[in-house]
This record gives structure tokens, sequence and C-alpha cells, in this order.
């Protein structure tokens, strides 16, 4: 069955960078789209950023752009979350998530309406990023 493991959270200084890694097995991560969500206390887990197939489209949520980078090796089966100049904000559980799909995604609208949690199926146990003085 489909499984997916994050790793590389800590703690970070404001400003810092970190690269979490999720690590997929289970089928081929080609038929997948994929995403990465985070939950801070008392809030509702929301979506950071979605990327369909790796010649489909990609989504960031406002908050991040610029500052994180999704990608994708289909042939590690490893999905990453580059973050740059993180911020006291963004402390959260950071999960990957995996959503089968049929054909390739392309258009943007339609990734940004499905990186919602309700949308993927698979998830990932968390890891816990901090980011403070």
């Amino acid at each position: 069955q489909v499984q997916l493991v994050e790793s590389g959270g800590g703690l970070v200084q404001p400003g810092g960078s970190l690269r979490l890694s999720c690590v997929f097995s289970g089928s081929r991560l080609e038929y997948y789209a994929i995403g990465w969500f985070r939950q801070a206390p008392g809030k509702e887990r929301e979506g950071v950023s979605c990327r369909s197939q790796s010649d489909g489209a990609t989504y960031y949520a406002d908050s991040v752009k610029g500052r994180f980078t999704i990608s994708r090796d289909d042939a590690k089966k490893t999905v990453y979350l580059q973050m740059n100049n993180l911020k006291p904000e963004d402390t959260a559980v950071y999960y990957c998530a995996a959503l089968y799909l049929v054909g390739v995604v392309e258009d943007f609208t339609t990734v940004q309406r499905l990186c919602v949690p309700k949308t993927y199926g698979y998830w990932g146990q968390g890891t816990q990023v901090t980011v403070s003085s």
C-alpha cells in the first residue's frame, strides 16, 4: 500500500532554511500528485504547496511564495520542500501527501483547487518545524 514518511524537520532561527523530504513507497510516484500541508496548534490543516505530475502544474500558498520550493524525484520516489527565509509563522507540523491522478494536470487553477486536505488520500506522519529565536 502507499506510504509516505517525512523527515528533515527541526528547530531553526528566523531567516534560516530547512529542506523536508518525503519518501514514497507502495506504488509508482508518477501516478500521483503530491502536496505539502501544515498544521499549527489550534489551527486547521492548510495546503502549503501542491504539484501534479512532474510535467504538470505547481501551486504555492501566498504565505510561502518566493520562499518555499516543492520538487519531486519520481525515480527516487522522494518529494522535497525547500524552505528558505523561515518565519515564526511557519511553525507547524508539516505533512506530505499524495493524490492519485488520471492523466496529467497542467492547469494551475485545478491544482490550486485540489490543494486541500480532504482531496488527498495518502498521508505521512508529519514532521515538526519550529522557527524561533
